[in-house]
């Protein structure tokens, strides 16, 4: 008999994908002989190549997704993804164009989320309740103990990335991703050198992509912004002695290496979209401690000096 096929369906983005790898490691130890693909999109690529998991990965083309014929591509595209038909799909993402490429796979369990947006849950056979389950990657989980999956540790299998090319400092350093593709969870220019000030005399390497107009203090600060591969960001958390971040899908990231990290909330809920680990901690709203402790509080939506201040002793303390 051959081996069963398997469908992971997660074309982005960067934390997502991170949410979904330990869900998608238990697959793979209820059914250690089965092929596992995964779709995925190019950029994001490099956070699956080498996943002991997985069998193939299948690179969602970024020529279906816009333009005039972007639609008629992406079915053609779909054609594909019968070769041959899955025994099982499961769709982690939740959206129309997922829906259908799970029904265009032929698949012969189709399973979702319950909350799947855009009519996609119309295409699946069953859907894992998430209703009651806040964090990302306990609802990703549900969707894989419905497919089987056994309990067990949590595994985040990423590559060990590839040293940057610009000089990092001597461990230990801080890392430091202050920006967001969401409206108003960046640092702002002021806040970052506050922050970058009040962590003196560690060291502290600024990744992500963002600009801030002003200089960063000399002495302590490594400029990496705008600089790093997603490979050599992988490396760069690695080495770090602790991330603080945004939200963001790099905070993910870094948690998923490790505990020591602590995300800065300004209007997002810590209790959904906070680090996983439990011994990673969270800025909102005056409050500063772990995920779990979030007491939904009322307060500032962003850090004062005095609360950067709270967040860098933290980090020295931790």
């Amino acid at each position: 008999m051959d081996a069963p096929r398997i469908l992971v369906l997660k074309p982005s983005s960067l934390g997502d994908i991170v949410h979904t790898l330990p869900a998608v490691h238990r697959i793979r130890l209820a059914h250690p002989g089965a092929r596992i693909d995964w779709v995925v999109k190019p950029e994001w690529r490099p956070l699956l190549d080498g996943n002991p998991d997985l069998h193939h990965l299948l690179e969602f083309p970024r020529n279906t997704r816009h333009g005039a014929f972007g639609p008629l591509r992406f079915w053609k595209w779909t054609s594909h993804l019968a070769s041959p038909p899955p025994d099982l799909v499961l769709d982690f993402q939740g959206l129309l164009r997922t829906g259908v490429m799970a029904r265009r796979s032929g698949g012969k369990r189709l399973l979702g989320l319950s909350d799947a947006r855009e009519g996609a849950h119309l295409f699946y056979h069953e859907t894992a309740d998430v209703s009651r389950i806040p964090h990302a990657v306990d609802r990703y989980l549900a969707l894989a103990s419905l497919a089987g999956a056994p309990e067990g540790p949590l595994e985040f299998p990423l590559p060990a990335g590839t040293p940057p090319a610009m000089h990092l400092p001597d461990p230990p350093f801080v890392v430091l991703h202050p920006f967001s593709r969401g409206d108003g969870k960046s640092l702002t220019p002021g806040e970052i050198l506050r922050l970058c000030a009040a962590l003196v005399p560690m060291p502290v390497v600024i990744v992500g992509r963002g600009h801030f107009a002003e200089k960063p203090p000399s002495g302590n600060v490594t400029d990496l912004s705008n600089r790093t591969t997603l490979p050599e960001l992988i490396a760069v958390l690695r080495r770090a002695v602790f991330t603080v971040s945004v939200d963001s899908g790099p905070m993910h990231l870094a948690a998923a290496l490790g505990p020591r990290v602590l995300s800065i909330h300004t209007w997002s809920d810590p209790g959904k979209v906070g680090p996983y680990p439990p011994g990673a901690l969270v800025w909102k709203s005056g409050y500063l401690g772990p995920r779990s402790g979030w007491d939904g509080r009322s307060g500032p939506e962003r850090p004062d000096a005095d609360e950067l201040d709270r967040i860098a002793q933290a980090v020295a303390c931790s």
